[in-house]
């Protein structure tokens, strides 16, 4: 199996791009396209345990959409092959110092492009 093939590894950065641009802008269309449409999709939030594609939509609907600004750190996208990838990311934001958040996808590239299989979202205090 190859790991990190530059043509593949590139169309995950490029995916990754797309769904922070669209997580910060609160874009719950590209939000809800990134994700896959099927019951067994998970999202595990800082406060939330989401199963299914239902439920994360649910969620993206009624969340605010506010104070979503953040700044990436340390992010690490390995891919396996050409369909399957994990990005992983800290995150920082302005309005909750001493705090780190911690975002860790495993992304498979299906017939309709990738997606986010499975996802876990969570957030701690910094330390050092």
């Amino acid at each position: 199996m190859e790991i990190n093939n530059p043509e593949v590894l590139a169309e995950m950065e490029a995916v990754f791009a797309r769904y922070e641009a669209a997580l910060v802008g609160n874009d719950v269309a590209v939000l809800d396209e990134l994700f896959w449409q099927d019951e067994r999709v998970i999202r595990y939030g800082g406060g939330e345990n989401l199963h299914g594609a239902a439920e994360i939509l649910a969620f993206r609907k009624g969340r605010p959409s506010t104070g979503l600004q953040r700044d990436l750190k340390r992010t690490v996208i390995t891919t396996f092959g050409r369909e399957m990838a994990t990005a992983s990311t800290l995150f920082y934001r302005a309005g909750q110092p001493g705090k780190v958040g911690r975002q860790m996808q495993t992304w498979v590239k299906m017939a309709e492009g990738w997606r986010v299989v499975a996802a876990h979202v969570s957030i701690i205090d910094e330390t050092g």
